[in-house]
């Protein structure tokens, strides 16, 4: 077997460049006592990933130069040895990496139902996405009945999710994305109350409009300009949950940070930062209740699926053009 796997050969300045990963084949060494084969299907395109490859302090260690490029994957157990974890045709979900195939004794893996959900749903509303929004928004956010709540990001895999959560926990739900078709798609499809066009229109201007008393909840993908407008209109005890800032990721100048930050100090208001990782060991309970909405039809979800181990770079560039609607996905 050849395995096919795009490697990391330098750390990019700004967008990242032809040069920045590399194809490469080899051959799928013999398993050892207790390991796995892992034919992986499907690979999950985030803008996280754009961080992992800087050499920076972070909530993970970066990629190394050298390395296979860090992805959550998804994919079917073909060969084991000895005593596992999994067996021969099982289907996982976890951190392969962006490869045909992946060598694992289970770790950071966990098994998924093909039969309940197609494979891609599982790198979307029931992985890591859903999981940053359900709890983004419901344990940091705190989220109640009667908020309003606004989303940067909005026609993207978390930050849809996060306003469909809002809206079935009785919130009004504001989203902002990038063109007249996004703005549709969160309206028509995904039941927000009202969208903000930034392309097209004064995003100060429009939040005014859309949340007249102010904002209880501000969920943030996106920061940069957009965050410090949304700063302006923050009500008493609202909270800002930093969950991306996506305008930022290929800055070559120095980071955009609020200047209206004074605002969440005479609205006594808060501002956190959330990693999907700290909440991990309650997974299980965010996707058993995804799981259900989605079985009511309460939740629309939807993955953009791309071919091509080979494309990865150009699909992954997507997520920093607007050129996709829904969870980014890339079949290998």
């Amino acid at each position: 077997m050849i395995n096919k796997k795009q490697i990391l050969k330098k750390r990019p300045i700004g967008l990242p460049g032809a040069d920045t990963w590399e194809l490469q084949e080899s051959k799928v060494r013999d398993l050892e006592d207790g390991e796995m084969l892992l034919h992986q299907e499907y690979i999950s395109l985030d803008p996280a990933m754009r961080g992992w490859i800087n050499e920076t302090r972070s909530y993970i260690s970066p990629v190394e130069v050298g390395q296979v490029m860090r992805a959550g994957s998804v994919g079917k157990i073909i060969k084991t040895k000895g005593k596992t974890v999994f067996k021969e045709g099982d289907y996982v979900s976890g951190w392969g990496g962006v490869q045909n195939y992946c060598i694992t004794k289970g770790e950071n893996f966990y098994p998924v139902d093909p039969k309940k959900a197609n494979l891609p749903t599982y790198l979307g509303v029931l992985g890591m996405p859903g999981m940053t929004a359900y709890f983004g928004i419901t344990e940091v956010g705190k989220i109640k009945n009667g908020d309003t709540v606004l989303v940067s990001g909005a026609a993207g895999a978390v930050g849809g999710l996060v306003g469909q959560i809002a809206k079935i926990r009785g919130c009004r739900v504001i989203g902002i994305a990038g063109g007249k078709s996004k703005c549709d798609y969160l309206t028509q499809n995904l039941g927000f109350d009202g969208s903000i066009d930034y392309k097209n229109e004064n995003v100060t201007k429009s939040i005014k409009n859309h949340c007249p008393k102010g904002i209880d909840v501000f969920f943030d993908n996106v920061g940069g300009e957009i965050l410090d407008s949304a700063l302006i209109f923050l009500r008493k005890n609202a909270r800002v949950v930093i969950c991306g800032a996506i305008s930022q990721y290929n800055s070559t100048d120095n980071i955009k940070g609020p200047k209206n930050y004074l605002s969440l100090l005479v609205n006594r208001a808060s501002m956190q930062g959330m990693v999907v990782f700290d909440y991990a060991p309650m997974y299980g309970k965010a996707m058993s209740e995804i799981a259900k909405w989605i079985e009511e039809k309460k939740i629309f979800h939807k993955e953009d699926v791309y071919d091509g181990i080979e494309n990865f770079r150009e699909t992954f560039l997507r997520l920093f053009s607007g050129d996709k609607m829904g969870k980014l996905i890339l079949k290998i």
